[in-house]
């Protein structure tokens, strides 16, 4: 979430300290805003044992390799030199500390839909995590699209600041689980096609991506009946979302099986958790 774009310098830090105080009840919020976000699968190198939240993970696109930055409090390499303003920006309008503007590939689009009491909390419950030095790798953009004025070209044609407002004559219920999976667990990210230019095509969300994270296949999760899931029960989505497992037993892929780890602790914390997500996914207009 730090530095998609450059890196940034801070001023010599003899003692790694918290730079943010919070109470205890928002960093028990935050910690159900990171499960659900899934934040932790990005931003730790679980392949190689990196430690957790300090980046390193090789993201592959067909713009290059991008690696994604350490979120920690460390005050120097870390996120701890940040404020509460620095990463609502990031999270809000797809810049960095020092105003550049970030690669797609952190799904600020999506998370742009996150309430400012959303993104406070899971600052606060970030910042309670413990600091580690592990410097960022540089990414390897391919050429021209590390060419950084291109992104402005990008964001007029795609990007729509949030946050997400609330469809009048939806119940709170389905609003709520709207929130989950369009701003928070950003599913379309991964679920949805994306044009040349690698923006979300919306008109045809969650049905599938033929080259989603790390070029592989992501399946359509609309309701239709003959390439998605619309012959699965309420409970059978409701499931997969618990266990990482399809109604035929089949596990997950390696990346949503991370997801499900974050939807799991989520629902932990909150039960009507997975019960709003597989709603909304069962209602999704339908996408052959």
């Amino acid at each position: 979430m730090k530095h998609w774009l450059a890196a940034f310098t801070v001023p010599a830090i003899l003692f790694v300290l918290p730079a943010y105080a919070a109470d205890d009840a928002a960093i028990a919020r935050g910690a159900y805003i990171f499960a659900a976000a899934g934040c932790g699968a990005c931003h730790t190198d679980v392949k190689n044992h990196g430690p957790p939240l300090a980046g390193g993970r090789a993201i592959v696109t067909r713009f290059g390799t991008f690696y994604s930055p350490n979120i920690t409090p460390d005050l120097v390499h870390g996120i701890g030199s940040w404020s509460l303003g620095d990463f609502r920006r990031a999270l809000r309008e797809g810049r960095g500390r020092d105003g550049t503007f970030l690669y797609p590939v952190f799904p600020f689009d999506s998370y742009t839909g996150m309430s400012d009491d959303d993104v406070a909390d899971l600052y606060a419950y970030l910042m309670a995590q413990p600091p580690n030095p592990r410097p960022d790798r540089p990414s390897a953009i391919r050429f021209p699209f590390g060419f950084r004025p291109l992104l402005i070209v990008w964001r007029m044609l795609f990007f729509h600041a949030g946050p997400l407002q609330p469809v009048t004559g939806k119940s709170a219920d389905w609003n709520r689980g709207r929130y989950l999976a369009e701003a928070v667990g950003h599913c379309q990210e991964c679920h949805t096609p994306r044009n040349f230019l690698r923006s979300l095509e919306r008109a045809h969300g969650y049905a599938g991506n033929p080259r989603g994270p790390d070029g592989l296949r992501t399946p359509n999760i609309t309701p239709d009946n003959d390439t998605g899931i619309g012959q699965w029960s309420l409970g059978d989505i409701e499931a997969l979302l618990k266990t990482g497992q399809t109604p035929d037993f089949d596990p997950v892929g390696s990346g949503m099986g991370e997801m499900v780890k974050g939807t799991r602790a989520a629902h932990r914390r909150r039960p009507p958790c997975h019960r709003r997500l597989s709603q909304i996914l069962a209602a999704a207009p339908r996408h052959p």
